[in-house]
C-alpha cells in the first residue's frame, strides 16, 4: 500500500468513526440586527434568530459551552448537543439576542472585546466599510504608508460606487467579491489592516479617511456595549461572558509578549467588571499560533474556541474547539444546515 492509499484509508476510517460517535456542534454568531450591507455575514435578523432558536429548542439539546467542552473531555457528549456563542461584543447582543435567548431558555456564551467596551468608535472593519462602501466617488489611487513602505491601490472602475452597486453587494460576501469591484477593493484593504497592531491600524484608518475626505462615524447600530451593558448581559443563569482579547488583533501576526498581554488583560478586564471568574476565550478571527494556544491555557481559561468548521467529537482539544458560523437563515434553512453539520 502506498502513502496515498494509506492516507485515503485513514481518512475513510475517520469519517466512518466520526459518523457514529457522540458529537456536538458549537454555533458562532456575531450580531442579531438588520443592516443595509453585511459583507462578512455577521448579522442574523431578530426574526430569523427566533426561528433558529425555535429549531434548537424543539429538536436539539442546547447546553452551555463549558458544559459541552467538559462533556467532550469525558467522552459523554449528549445526543444532538449544541452550544451557542457570540463574538465581539456588539450592543445588539444585549438588546436583541439576550431577550430571545431568555424566551427560548437557551444558554449562550458571549465573547467580548474589552478594549471596545464603552469606546466611542466602531470596530475598525465597520469603520472601513462606512468609508469605502458608501455610494459616491473616491480618488483613483490610494497610497498608504505602512511600516515605512508605501502600499498602493489603483481603483480603476471602482472609483464610482452607485446605489445599484451597493444594492447588488447586499447579497455578496467580501471574500467572494469580483476583482475590480469596490467590494474587492474594500476586502484587499481589509486584509492589509487585519494584521496591524491596534494603534498602527487606527493611524492607517485616519490616512484612509483623509484620502476619502470622510469623518469617523459612530453609528448607534454598530456600537459596542457600555460597561453597564456588559454587566447586564452577564446577569442571570443563561449567559456566560467570555474574553476575546482587548483590541481584537490577528494574534499570529503579533509578538508573543503582545499576545500574552491581549489574552491576560481581557480576562482581567472582564473579571474586574463582572466581579467573577471568566473562564472561556475565543481567538479573534479564529486565528492563533502554537504559542497562542499555550498562552490561553496558562491564562487559566477552561476552554477556547477557534473558527475551524467541524463538530466537537472524540475528546477534541478544549483549547481548539471548532465552531460553525451561522448565517441569516430562516428556521427551515437553519434546520437543514444543522442536519448537514451533524452528518459530516
Amino acid at each position: 500500500m502506498n502513502i496515498f492509499q494509506s492516507n485515503t484509508l485513514r481518512q475513510s476510517v475517520r469519517r466512518m468513526v466520526k459518523r457514529f460517535v457522540p458529537k456536538g456542534v458549537i454555533l458562532m454568531y456575531h450580531r442579531v440586527a438588520e443592516v443595509d450591507l453585511d459583507p462578512w455575514s455577521l448579522c442574523v435578523t431578530p426574526e430569523n434568530f427566533a426561528e433558529q432558536l425555535d429549531v434548537l429548542q424543539k429538536y436539539y439539546q442546547p447546553m452551555a459551552l463549558k458544559k459541552l467542552a467538559a462533556a467532550n473531555q469525558q467522552g459523554r457528549i449528549p445526543f444532538r448537543a449544541v452550544a451557542v456563542t457570540f463574538d465581539d461584543g456588539y450592543a445588539d447582543n444585549l438588546h436583541n439576542a439576550k431577550p430571545l435567548l431568555e424566551q427560548y431558555r437557551i444558554p449562550a456564551t458571549f465573547f467580548v472585546t474589552t478594549g471596545h467596551v464603552g469606546r466611542e468608535r466602531e470596530f475598525w472593519w465597520d469603520e472601513l466599510q462606512e468609508v469605502l462602501l458608501q455610494p459616491g466617488w473616491l480618488p483613483e489611487t490610494l497610497n498608504l504608508l505602512i511600516d515605512g513602505s508605501t502600499q498602493t491601490w489603483e481603483l480603476g472602475s471602482a472609483v464610482e460606487y452607485s446605489e445599484e452597486d451597493k444594492k447588488r453587494d447586499r447579497t455578496q460576501l467580501a471574500w467572494q467579491a469580483q476583482p475590480g469591484s469596490r467590494l474587492f477593493f474594500y476586502y484587499s484593504v481589509w486584509k492589509v489592516l487585519r494584521s496591524l497592531p491596534d494603534k498602527q491600524r487606527d493611524r492607517v484608518l485616519e490616512q484612509i479617511q483623509g484620502w476619502a475626505r470622510a469623518k469617523p462615524a459612530m453609528r448607534s447600530q454598530y456600537r459596542s456595549m457600555l460597561p453597564e451593558e456588559v454587566r447586564a448581559l452577564g446577569e442571570g443563569e443563561l449567559v456566560e461572558v467570555g474574553a476575546h482579547t482587548v483590541t481584537h488583533p490577528f494574534l499570529s501576526a503579533q509578538a508573543t509578549s503582545l499576545q500574552k498581554a491581549e489574552i491576560e488583560q481581557s480576562k482581567a478586564d472582564l473579571e474586574a467588571l463582572l466581579r467573577r471568574p471568566v473562564t472561556t476565550f475565543a481567538y479573534p478571527f479564529g486565528d492563533y499560533a502554537p504559542e497562542t494556544v499555550e498562552l490561553a491555557r496558562e491564562a487559566g481559561f477552561a476552554c477556547a474556541c477557534s473558527t475551524v468548521e467541524d463538530t466537537v467529537w472524540w475528546r477534541k482539544d478544549r483549547f481548539l474547539l471548532p465552531r460553525f458560523q451561522v448565517h441569516n437563515w430562516n428556521g427551515q434553512e437553519f434546520a437543514q444546515q444543522l442536519l448537514r453539520w451533524f452528518d459530516e
